[in-house]
């Protein structure tokens, strides 16, 4: 059984110059991270990485000069600690494989205090952690009794844990961010795409949760999904999701609502592994994979990595999801506002004037969704998809997306 110790005694447990795997998300234990950092310079030098959220996961773990964050999301407080920060702009299937290849020496988890079976649960989130333990040789753990036991096979048996904390953390989350009457323009057009029995994928947010919200006439519906949030319960409770087992998610950040309805039977909470497997995706019938971005070209380039502040993550899990709908013969839809800055700047953009990389190809791309309607890109040479993108602009831009598009081709 696992050594029972104060928080600042389990934090010195650390292994020396040690790489340490953090629960993130929903699941970052504040305990375990105020700790971290009030140990000061006796930590010595440390590298922490984990998927911490913008907005959500505030901490930053540099204990010290000498400590090093590794970070797949640049939240403004790493993003404000400069130098100490290594930003890896990596697709979640890479993150697994790099976390794969170079196996932390300890985790600090959240989990929740052990069944029946002796079984702890990672509650709502999976993500990494999940795979990755039987192969971390120091796994440090704050039991926290508000932690919802999830179903799936994410779990870790009490006796696997090196050292324990209890105390109770109110889980961290996000109030649902509600619509407007963008968001829901854009749900008006995709809801028609999505038919009884389809399975979905998306993420956080107005878009996100529109759609989903706009979907609860269906019926026989099914998520796989990386993340889920409050919408999801909306679907539920309208009776659209299919009986039995019907959400399979990695990781779920909302209200308390959805942390209470995750213990319900329609949920099972899985590792990367699984969630972003492009295999696994590819053999679910209808599948309809719908992602957000920040901008996208008359190519049909998305571009999702770079706002206003400048970088604030890599492609995260939509590269793994397009490719997974590509194998299903699935739909890949992107939805996004047509203009930022109350409509002054054009989310659509000439060709190659994205901020930033692009994070899904023009063949990643089947659909993009506007308040203004709806691109479809399949089957189109270029000058199709630019005419059916500028058709989906805001009106005052499309004059210049028009002259801007001519102006590139007669350059070529």
């Amino acid at each position: 059984m696992p050594i029972e110790l104060d928080v600042d005694a389990l934090v010195a447990m650390l292994p020396a110059g040690g790489r340490i795997l953090v629960s993130g998300c929903s699941a970052e234990s504040l305990l375990l991270a105020d700790a971290v950092e009030r140990a000061g310079a006796a930590l010595g030098p440390m590298t922490f990485t984990g998927i911490f959220v913008p907005g959500l996961n505030r901490r930053t773990y540099l204990a010290n000069p000498d400590c090093v964050t590794e970070t797949f999301f640049l939240t403004p407080e790493l993003k404000a600690a400069g130098g100490a920060v290594r930003f890896l702009p990596f697709c979640y299937a890479d993150i697994r494989q790099r976390l794969l290849r170079d196996v932390p020496d300890a985790a600090l988890m959240m989990v929740s205090p052990p069944d029946d079976e002796g079984l702890c649960s990672f509650g709502p989130t999976v993500d990494f952690l999940a795979e990755l333990w039987p192969h971390i040789p120091v796994r440090l753990a704050h039991i926290n009794p508000l932690m919802p036991h999830t179903r799936g096979g994410a779990r870790i048996p009490l006796a696997e844990i090196t050292a324990t904390v209890e105390a109770p953390q109110v889980l961290l989350g996000t109030p649902d961010a509600g619509s407007d009457a963008v968001a829901d323009a854009i749900a008006s057009h995709v809801a028609p795409l999505i038919p009884d029995g389809a399975t979905l994928q998306t993420g956080l947010g107005k878009v996100p949760g529109a759609v989903f919200r706009a979907l609860t006439g269906r019926r026989n519906l099914r998520v796989h999904s990386g993340l889920i949030g409050d919408a999801i319960v909306d679907l539920e409770e309208a009776g659209a999701l299919a009986s039995g087992q019907s959400v399979i998610a990695g990781v779920a950040i909302g209200s308390e609502r959805l942390y209470r309805a995750i213990t319900g039977p329609a949920y099972r909470f899985e590792p990367v592994a699984y969630t972003h497997d492009a295999v696994t995706i590819g053999a679910i019938p209808d599948f309809f994979a719908i992602n957000s971005a920040t901008e996208i070209d008359l190519f049909g380039q998305v571009y999702a990595e770079v706002g206003p502040k400048g970088f604030m993550s890599g492609p995260g899990g939509a590269t793994d999801f397009a490719r997974g709908a590509k194998v299903a013969g699935g739909l890949r839809i992107v939805a996004l506002a047509a203009t930022a800055a109350k409509g002054a700047i054009s989310r659509i953009v000439p060709p190659n004037a994205g901020s930033g990389p692009v994070s899904l190809s023009r063949m990643d791309v089947d659909i993009v969704v506007t308040e203004y309607g709806l691109a479809d890109l399949r089957g189109g040479g270029h000058a199709e998809r630019a005419a059916a993108l500028i058709a989906i602009a805001a009106p005052d831009h499309r004059e210049r997306l028009t002259a801007q598009w001519q102006s590139f081709i007669e350059k070529l």
